[in-house]
């Protein structure tokens, strides 16, 4: 059996729930891979794990951070690589789970960007997509690399494409190009979920939405303001946070904000799946008409065990 296991999937999909009992049945500990789970406070618009649904799993890589801080995918991998090499060393089974599709990638292979000593140059950036917005920036990236420009959807990773362009000479895509050459530090066993039909994933992820307002989301994002965590920082800019800081803040109701999440949801789970059906190693576990957390768990076992058959 692998010892290390990656479960990937959109959200919604059900990785939580399915990490855990993977983790259950082969001595294993999860080390999630999710962008928003690093951080603290930020609990339940990250759909993050409570400590009942953990089931005494311990979980790695979850609230290592605070809303206002910069992290980036270099620093993930930074601080996941050193604890998924303890996992294995002391005989147990990394079960890697999430949706973020770079961080999960990056940490696999073993590669990712070192900052940049302080040159200003992202500074810069910065302040020139203040300045001239960044429709502009796009624009400018779509130029250099319009591979990059056509799968990059947020202002942080555009302006770190331009980052290490104007650094390096060399595109992030033809970065990730060469980096693909080298062989990746991990040898996983690949899982992905997915739904025979799209309808019951979105149904899944709006439900969801539902369920994080019940559960007090609104309040959770009015205290994160209350406690001096900028508005434009890039965590309460992620899809759950900016439609109701917009809301909040006097743009529209919570129920348009609501729908808002929803439709952007839906539009990442496409994204996500996009990425991740281009890795030839995934083995796909689609949950059919009535089918449930059980036999997506069986499915998920006869992989597991015969993976070495």
């Amino acid at each position: 059996m692998n010892n290390i296991i990656c479960i990937a999937g959109p959200t919604a999909s059900g990785k939580t729930a399915l990490a855990v009992e993977v983790a259950k049945m082969t001595n294993g500990e999860v080390v999630s891979c999710d962008s928003m789970q690093i951080y603290r406070r930020m609990d339940i618009g990250t759909a993050k794990p409570t400590i009942e649904e953990m089931q005494g799993i311990p979980h790695h890589m979850i609230d290592v951070a605070e809303p206002d801080e910069d992290f980036s995918v270099s620093r993930y991998c930074e601080m996941a690589s050193p604890i998924v090499d303890d996992i294995v060393a002391r005989g147990k089974t990394a079960v890697i789970a999430g949706g973020t599709g770079l961080y999960m990638d990056s940490l696999i292979r073993g590669n990712n960007f070192a900052p940049f000593p302080s040159t200003g140059q992202r500074e810069r950036l910065e302040a020139q997509a203040d300045e001239m917005g960044m429709a502009y920036m796009m624009d400018w990236l779509r130029r250099i690399d319009p591979e990059a420009a056509a799968r990059i959807h947020d202002r942080k990773r555009a302006l770190r494409a331009l980052e290490v362009y104007l650094e390096t000479g060399e595109t992030i895509t033809e970065h990730n190009r060469k980096t693909q050459l080298i062989p990746p530090k991990y040898a996983p066993l690949w899982l992905g979920l997915d739904f025979a039909h799209r309808a019951e994933l979105y149904r899944r992820i709006d439900l969801r939405v539902e369920i994080m307002l019940q559960q007090g989301l609104v309040e959770e994002i009015q205290n994160l303001l209350n406690s001096g965590i900028p508005a434009k920082c890039t965590a309460m800019q992620a899809i759950g946070y900016k439609e109701f800081v917009n809301a909040l803040e006097g743009n529209g109701t919570i129920a348009e904000a609501a729908a808002e999440v929803q439709k952007s949801s839906r539009h990442y789970a496409k994204r996500q799946l996009t990425w991740f059906r281009r890795n030839k190693a995934m083995n796909w576990l689609i949950r059919g008409n009535g089918e449930g957390a059980d036999q997506i768990l069986e499915k998920a076992r006869r992989v597991i065990f015969n993976s070495d058959k």
